[in-house]
């Protein structure tokens, strides 16, 4: 629906920061099922976003499967445990401290689907060959926001995990060499017991500048 005049502008603007500030991201997920046609629209809705030349340079993988996410889960932790135990700078880990994370991540398991996304940095031409994409960090990480916006809108819980590396997402989940994993992406509504970090965002004089 068009915006008519300038104060229902100002009131939309209003109403999705109310709304959006909401957001958080959780660690503990219910099983509660989430129905596929809901990840599907919001997959959509993420496909819309703005990227280079329109070469929409993403692949999204929806993994419900309990047996798959079991193996994303095993590698993860592999890399986790690397990264906790002497791959991250000291600083790194005092940084993350306060929100109390570690190697372990059952969420991966237990959400009802996690969502891999894939930057793909060529595409493959009907001749067999493949051309290069431009803009691709940006514009996966446009629609990955999109995703994140739209799942929220629909009352869900979400949690973006980038252990490092993420090759084995690859191998796993049967993607192209071309491809590049960018983030998983897990999906659930918040288990009743789920409990957030107290945390604060930046003022709007710390984040934007108008000249």
């Amino acid at each position: 629906m068009p915006v008519r005049c300038s104060e229902e502008m100002v009131e939309r603007s209003h109403e999705f920061y109310r709304q959006i500030r909401r957001r958080r991201t959780v660690r503990d997920f219910a099983c509660d099922d989430v129905p596929l046609e809901v990840i599907e629209y919001c997959l959509l809705a993420a496909g819309t976003a703005p990227n280079g030349a329109n070469l929409q340079p993403w692949h999204f993988v929806v993994v419900s499967n309990p047996v798959i996410k079991q193996q994303i889960r095993i590698a993860a932790e592999k890399e986790e445990e690397a990264f906790y135990s002497g791959r991250a700078p000291e600083e790194w880990l005092k940084t993350l401290e306060p929100l109390g994370t570690d190697a372990n991540k059952p969420f991966i398991e237990k959400a009802p689907h996690i969502i891999a996304i894939f930057a793909e940095k060529q595409r493959l031409q009907s001749d067999g060959s493949f051309a290069k994409n431009y803009y691709v960090t940006e514009s996966v990480g446009i629609a990955t926001g999109i995703l994140i916006t739209a799942l929220h809108e629909c009352g869900l819980a979400t949690l973006t995990h980038t252990p490092s590396p993420m090759g084995f997402l690859n191998k796993i989940l049967g993607r192209p060499n071309h491809e590049r994993p960018f983030l998983l992406l897990v999906v659930g509504r918040p288990a009743p017991s789920a409990t957030v970090p107290k945390i604060t965002k930046k003022p709007l004089e710390q984040i934007a500048s108008f000249l």
